[in-house]
């Protein structure tokens, strides 16, 4: 499926802005997943391309307001074409981090012995597996995906980006990020390594998930091998998600970070759009 994207970010300001320097995770990056083929973005200040040991595109830029300037507004405004290959299981290249970096605790995706516990008695075909001393298959992750979706309920609003996987298991609710928390944290307490991913989903009839997040689980860290879990969904990634970064959890791939000086009060508001390529649109160029 080919995809068009649109994804603004505006910042508002109560004080005029002095400084500010924003770290973006807003480039996706051809795979066996899919082929990027145009893309483009647009800030305030000048790109430049970051170190990234996660595989991702990063970039950076400045932004220093000159002393006749009242400026109270900012905007990041990224968009282009991706082709999806509704591709779920995967080999990460050699230059990655290895499976093993995959297990370490992160601030919003840390192993706890409770979600251990819970996962081997609600899917028992993954104690069965750990007891052959095989990896789990990937039926059997589905069904753990199955149950933390069933365990932590999506609600809209009911969290916000800093609440942990132990929060949202506990409290049963969450969104998308916080789903994919949840199964990060259980796979590493059960051993597996596991990956925070963000991204696109394209549903006409689901706007509200145009911006969302899932899971990448090991199936054979000898080989690299992995497979993308949609929790919200209760599936394998397929032709309607497209990446945009992953990492070990949503701190360390946040679409936009920054720090500022000046500016008071910041509201943010984004907007995504997402649709099918029609032949009127332009398929500028290919950027992978």
């Amino acid at each position: 499926m080919k995809l068009v994207i649109h994804h603004n970010t505006f910042f508002r300001y109560s004080q005029p802005l002095l400084y500010t320097v924003q770290t973006l995770h807003l480039w996706p990056v051809s795979s066996a997943c899919q082929t990027v083929e145009f893309w483009d973005i647009r800030a305030p200040g000048t790109l430049h391309a970051q170190p990234d040991t996660e595989g991702n595109r990063v970039h950076s830029f400045s932004l220093v307001a000159r002393s006749e300037q009242n400026l109270r507004e900012n905007s990041i405004s990224a968009m282009g074409t991706v082709l999806t290959h509704g591709v779920s299981e995967f080999t990460d290249a050699g230059l990655l981090p290895p499976p093993g970096f995959y297990l370490r605790s992160t601030p919003l995706a840390e192993p706890h012995p409770r979600m251990a516990m819970w996962a081997l008695q609600t899917v028992p075909a993954l104690m069965a597996a750990r007891a052959r001393g095989e990896m789990p298959t990937v039926a059997d992750l589905v069904a753990l995906a199955s149950a933390v979706a069933d365990k932590v309920q999506y609600r809209k609003g009911s969290t916000g980006v800093e609440t942990t996987a132990l929060e949202a298991f506990d409290w049963e609710l969450g969104v998308c990020q916080d789903q994919a928390h949840v199964m990060v944290a259980v796979c590493r307490s059960i051993g597996l390594p596991a990956r925070y991913v963000s991204g696109y989903f394209y549903a006409a009839n689901e706007p509200d998930l145009a911006s969302h997040a899932w899971a990448d689980v090991c199936l054979d860290p000898a080989t690299r091998r992995w497979i993308s879990l949609d929790v919200t969904h209760r599936c394998p990634t397929d032709q309607r998600h497209i990446r945009l970064a992953a990492a070990t959890d949503y701190t360390a791939c946040l679409p936009v970070k920054g720090l500022r000086r000046g500016g008071g009060d910041e509201t943010m508001a984004v907007d995504i759009r997402i649709g099918p390529w029609a032949d009127t649109d332009d398929p500028g160029r290919t950027q992978g």
